[in-house]
């Protein structure tokens, strides 16, 4: 028997985003490029947490999506 859970909000999803960044900003800390890509588990743990990113980014209801088109750092 499966139990089906609530649709989480849109908002939690943001969140999970910025931790994720999070995440990536400490691995790749000190690293230029060519250590990043030498370090297997930093590169992989790295691009993980940016897949996560992707996916909990089409959590976010397109109409949302509309009305922040831009991001601070642009």
């Amino acid at each position: 028997m499966s139990e089906s859970r609530p649709e989480r909000e849109w908002r939690f999803y943001v969140d999970d985003m910025i931790g994720f960044a999070e995440k990536v900003l400490s691995y790749t800390d000190g690293l230029d490029q060519d250590s990043f890509i030498t370090h297997d588990l930093t590169y992989d743990a790295t691009l993980r947490n940016l897949e996560l990113i992707g996916e909990a980014a089409t959590r976010i209801p397109g109409e949302i999506r509309q009305q922040y088109t831009e991001y601070p750092g642009e």
